[in-house]
């Protein structure tokens, strides 16, 4: 190994260590702060509330952008963050992201099987195989509850306002990979030309709400992480064919990746074909949506402005629907 190669190793390796310090430490910036609640779970947090305050002004932005946009109001759905694992199994969610999923079992025994649960938890024996499934699973995704409720033939194409609760399994320090997060998502299911329309469309215009408050971020051309040799093509496919779109911002002062905290995406054909919906032209319906990460939104705006809100800039807090002064 050349002396340069050596020297970029050790860089590299003090870089990674400095990142992963600014990490714990915004992480313990935020719970000192009440912004965040640990649970002793990495990941997973309770919410504040000024955290809350907050996506609540970042959900009025997105809003407010989705409002200037539409002439008709898209269709306003709310989902629990449970939905039917034969839905889940429609999305192929399981086949791309096995690692990041999350099932729900429960019990379903007699007395008898219910003393023997109990004597393994006694004698410190792991208890979960006592468990069935309960059939349903975390919601991975704030749309996917949403497809299964337009299976069939569309009359018109349809525009959805999604927002909820998500999960994926992928317990970290950094407080913007969080194991139970929110999305707001607009979605669209119609024809070909309308999904990549509403894409595009919803790139500059994520973009402008990120602008106003007081974030710089840039759209970058991405992939979803899929699993596997196999997911290593569908990454590739996604890429080439420019179905997914990111807006990022450098969380930790440039070291390591932009932190993306919105997506764009076009699903092509995949939910029309494992939903059975219908275009109105008599096609398999397309769909596309765009998703705001409300939490990562968040963590960007208090390392952007502060951990107070009160001394953030008023144009930001005006964008945001919050009282001045």
């Amino acid at each position: 190994m050349s002396n340069t190669t050596v020297s970029e190793a050790r860089t590299e390796l003090d870089d990674q260590t400095e990142l992963e310090a600014r990490r714990r430490e915004f992480g313990r910036q935020l719970i000192a702060a009440g912004l965040l609640i640990p649970t002793g779970i990495d990941g997973l947090y309770g919410r504040g509330g000024d955290f809350e305050a907050i996506i609540d002004g970042i959900d009025f932005a997105v809003r407010a952008a989705a409002a200037a946009a539409y002439d008709t109001a898209p269709r306003v759905l709310r989902f629990p963050p449970v939905f039917p694992r034969a839905n889940f199994e429609k999305t192929d969610y399981i086949a791309s992201f096995p690692n990041l999923t999350g099932a729900i079992n429960t019990f379903t025994g007699d007395n008898k099987a219910h003393r023997a649960l109990l004597a393994d938890r006694e004698n410190g024996v792991d208890w979960d195989g006592h468990l069935e499934s309960a059939g349903t699973m975390l919601v991975s995704a704030a749309c996917h509850p949403a497809y299964a409720g337009l299976t069939g033939v569309l009359d018109e194409p349809v525009l959805l306002d999604v927002y909820g609760y998500c999960f994926r399994h992928e317990p970290s320090l950094d407080p913007a990979r969080m194991q139970a997060f929110r999305m707001h998502e607009y979605v669209y299911v119609g024809d070909a030309e309308g999904a990549a329309q509403h894409r595009n469309s919803w790139v500059q215009r994520g973009l402008d709400v990120l602008a106003g408050l007081g974030l710089d971020a840039q759209a970058v051309a991405a992939n979803d992480p899929f699993f596997g040799r196999a997911g290593r093509m569908l990454a590739a496919n996604q890429r080439e064919e420019n179905l997914k779109t990111e807006l990022v911002v450098p969380l930790y002062g440039g070291l390591g990746e932009p932190t993306a905290i919105v997506s764009a995406n076009c699903h092509q054909e995949h939910f029309g074909e494992n939903f059975a919906i219908t275009a109105p032209d008599g096609s398999v319906a397309h769909s596309a949506c765009v998703g705001f990460g409300m939490e990562r939104i968040a963590l960007a705006l208090l390392r952007t402005h502060g951990l107070v809100i009160n001394g953030w800039p008023s144009s930001v807090r005006a964008a945001l629907g919050m009282p001045q002064g």
